[in-house]
């Protein structure tokens, strides 16, 4: 049996932009990427702090250095900028994988600079 577990996360990052026009996805600063273990299309959850709102996207890379954090396309309606946001992947685990098991857990401050990168629940 598998179990669909938490593989990585950046919380409480904060919404740089919000572009209606793109077609679609939430595009992530790759220095942002690279610390969560996030792949380009990879299929992640946006839990908006201030709102509520939780829906599935895909993920862009966006320029090094530059903290973007970005919604594009319908779900740029579903927050503001400035808000604050949790970014999820979830992956799949045989049960004889979760004695191992340590998620990769990014921090950021309010500018989206990393603060923390933690591998534990």
């Amino acid at each position: 049996m598998k179990f669909d577990m938490l593989w990585s996360k950046i919380h409480r990052a904060t919404v740089t932009d919000a572009n209606l026009n793109y077609v679609g996805s939430i595009t992530i600063d790759e220095e942002l990427m690279e610390a969560a273990e996030l792949l380009v299309g990879q299929k992640v959850e946006i839990l908006d702090v201030n709102n509520g709102e939780r829906f599935s996207t895909y993920v862009i890379r966006g320029e090094r250095g530059s903290r973007e954090i970005c919604l594009n396309g319908a779900a740029a309606r579903k927050v503001a900028i400035g808000d604050k946001i949790i970014i999820v992947a979830y992956a799949q685990y045989d049960r004889s994988e979760l004695s191992s098991y340590k998620p990769t857990v990014v921090l950021v401050d309010e500018k989206n600079d990393i603060v923390q990168i933690k591998h534990e629940v």
